[in-house]
């Protein structure tokens, strides 16, 4: 690969060899030309040369040699100079031009790239970092539409409820209080997951490590979500090694089971079953939660990870949730460098982690 520095390194050498060449050809020229004037001179007169008439010539050919290598030298400076300069800034006034493009929001401006040098990898790198940007502006505005359908509705609800109770149509019953009660649950909660997802997203987010059992992990996560799997009639299964330890953060890591199992939990039937385990893989463990429910379709699965995404888009927040748990529990996974995937193949759906032991 030809790269810009050996390119540099070239121009110069090339400078330094063409002043070398052009004082070497002015030195032979102009000292032929005036030994060849002495001599003719001197033998049209028929008097022997003195040492005097032979300095002269000599200073002369120095002089002139001094003279037309300096003039070389400067008219060759300034061709590769400014051809030089020519071919780096080109490209460079060009990234310049297209990165004030998409400081203006013109997403789709892109370098052309020619070529394998820096110059065309920082080219490369500037269409890259607008593809980029392109995304998250779309991300960004793709959450704001989600976020705000996402309080519309319960909003509406109360809404609703307030109104008709406020004109007497409705009766403040229990009932009909407990409802609007639920909705704001639901609202709080999508804030709550609004601020933790906002939380691992940020450059300065940090997980509190430490070696512990994942064993005991699991067994106080599976402890958190037992009254409700008992209430719906969904049997929990739990198994794993006592003595499999890891380097994690024991809090994010129930977080994330608990994310994957109240999942699991709202898409199992009653008297379906739900189980987790921990594998001791050598280097890395994996994970498992398993449900019995009614499975993802295989076009859904690699978008169940993202934002508020729903793989039937007709569920509700009582089926479906908010659309932010997975993508927290992705988060949090990536953060202990292991990786997190879903397989709907079989029965139900199948969640898989893998963590590495030591990071």
């Amino acid at each position: 690969m030809r790269r810009l520095h050996i390119r540099l390194a070239l121009v110069m050498i090339a400078l330094a060899a063409g002043v070398v060449v052009i004082a070497t050809i002015s030195i032979v020229l102009e000292t032929h030309y005036h030994f060849t004037m002495y001599q003719e001179q001197h033998a049209a007169s028929g008097i022997d040369g003195d040492a005097g008439e032979l300095g002269y010539h000599l200073e002369q050919a120095l002089i002139q040699t001094i003279v037309w290598t300096g003039l070389g030298s400067i008219t060759l400076a300034v061709i590769l100079g400014f051809y030089v300069a020519r071919r780096i800034s080109e490209p460079l006034v060009h990234m310049k031009r297209i990165a004030e493009r998409m400081s203006g929001g013109q997403w789709h401006s892109r370098v052309h790239v020619k070529g394998e040098d820096e110059l065309a990898q920082l080219g490369a790198s500037l269409n890259s970092l607008a593809d980029q940007l392109r995304q998250q502006e779309q991300l960004r505005k793709t959450m704001t539409e989600d976020i705000a359908h996402e309080l519309r509705t319960p909003l509406a609800v109360l809404k609703s409820h307030m109104r008709a109770m406020e004109d007497g149509i409705w009766a403040p019953t229990p009932d009909r209080i407990h409802a609007c009660y639920e909705e704001i649950e639901r609202l709080t909660q999508l804030v709550a997951e609004l601020e933790d997802l906002t939380d691992v997203e940020s450059p300065g987010f940090q997980l509190d490590r430490t070696i512990a059992s994942l064993d005991e992990v699991i067994r106080r996560a599976v402890d958190l979500v037992h009254a409700a799997f008992r209430e719906k009639g969904v049997k929990l299964m739990c198994r794993a090694d006592p003595e499999l330890h890891l380097v994690m953060d024991p809090n994010r890591m129930m977080q994330i089971l608990v994310n994957l199992l109240s999942n699991a939990l709202k898409h199992t039937p009653e008297a379906g079953i739900v189980s987790i385990e921990a594998v001791d893989e050598g280097a890395q463990v994996r994970l498992l939660v398993k449900d019995t429910g009614e499975g993802i379709p295989p076009e859904e699965l690699p978008y169940i990870f993202e934002r508020f995404y729903r793989a039937e888009k007709s569920r509700s927040r009582e089926t479906g949730g908010s659309g932010l748990g997975l993508t927290i529990v992705k988060q949090l996974v990536t953060a202990h460098g292991g990786t997190v995937y879903a397989d709907s193949s079989g029965e139900g759906t199948s969640m898989y982690i893998k963590l590495p032991k030591q990071l």
